[in-house]
């Protein structure tokens, strides 16, 4: 009968890892079939003759070590861990010894990784990495922009794609802004904040702007892409249900040789004027079935933000 040990020199860390009277312990224990325990600054898994459990064990002990690390975190330690083994569940296949660990986005020279933290968010993780074009349907908060940044970006550090182009509708969410100051980068620049918020969470700001200066990140405006083919680039479209079913078409059509697509939207959230369709509702609607075109659906259970944002969603759903 064999162990295998982990050792976690920081006994605050150690005592929210195991959690109260060991509550987070059974839980992993539970998970893994085999018992599980702490003793000094050590926590060990009994092993057996099975190599997988050891593989898990340590996935899942140095995904909780570093989602703890996040002072961002809006969860309990206790939610967190169940959503480590919940999204563990979903990734894990014994026959593919490597496949618990791939559910985790490293970007090269990244702040920290990035993992999936519920069923929904590790399909959509999958999607992304199998498939050329991805369309991620869902409320705010459920993380799907900020796991297609990740990607995106893991992809171009890792030198398997060359550039990424950012493109958002330019649409008010109900109000009219009016006229703004500035040249076009200035225009596009409030539309396009939130995927750059999202990237300097994942990278150092000077890695950012440098990217941005020497073009391998752009932001293009959809009214602009006419004629462009875009070649081993990562094309990432964010509030999709606001682009019209030519902007949508447009967009797609763009894709050349060795690109993906990453499509973001919202379809509660609509914000063209009446009468204007969806491009995003058309597009989930005519391009179902079409092999390398995966579509992921999230929903309030998938919410990662404050935990007042999954009730706001579904109090607006039980209203709808």
């Amino acid at each position: 009968m064999g162990t295998y040990t982990i050792i976690v020199p920081d006994n605050a860390v150690l005592r929210r890892v195991c959690g109260t009277n060991d509550s987070n312990l059974k839980l992993i224990e539970n998970f893994l079939g085999v018992p599980v325990f702490a003793c000094g600054n050590e926590l060990s898994v009994e092993t057996g003759e099975s190599s997988s459990v050891e593989e898990q064990f340590r996935f899942i002990i140095d995904r909780i070590l570093d989602e703890l690390s996040d002072t961002s975190l809006s969860v309990s330690d206790e939610e967190l861990v169940q959503s480590v083994l919940n999204t563990g569940t979903f990734t894990y296949h014994k026959s593919q010894s490597r496949a618990f660990s791939e559910s985790a986005v490293t970007i090269p020279g990244g702040i920290k990784k990035v993992y999936p933290r519920t069923q929904g968010q590790a399909a959509l993780v999958k999607a992304l990495r199998t498939d050329d074009i991805v369309f991620a349907c869902g409320p705010a908060g459920t993380g799907k922009t900020f796991l297609m940044v990740a990607e995106a970006l893991r992809l171009v550090l890792s030198h398997q794609k060359n550039s990424i182009v950012l493109t958002r509708p330019v649409v008010e969410a109900g109000e009219s802004l009016g006229f703004l100051p500035g040249d076009l980068q200035d225009k596009i620049n409030p539309y396009i904040r939130p995927l750059y918020d999202a990237m300097n969470s994942l990278l150092p700001r000077d890695t950012v702007r440098k990217m941005t200066e020497s073009g391998i990140i752009e932001v293009a405006p959809l009214a602009y892409m006419r004629g462009r083919t875009l070649n081993d680039s990562v094309i990432i479209l964010d509030e999709a249900q606001n682009a019209t079913c030519a902007q949508m078409k447009l967009l797609l059509t763009r894709m050349g040789e060795g690109s993906k697509v990453f499509v973001a939207g919202d379809i509660t959230q609509i914000d063209l004027p009446a009468r204007v369709p969806s491009g995003l509702v058309q597009a989930l609607d005519i391009l179902e079935g079409i092999d390398g075109i995966s579509f992921a659906h999230l929903g309030a259970q998938d919410v990662v933000r404050n935990p007042l944002v999954k009730k706001i969603i579904q109090a607006y759903e039980h209203e709808d």
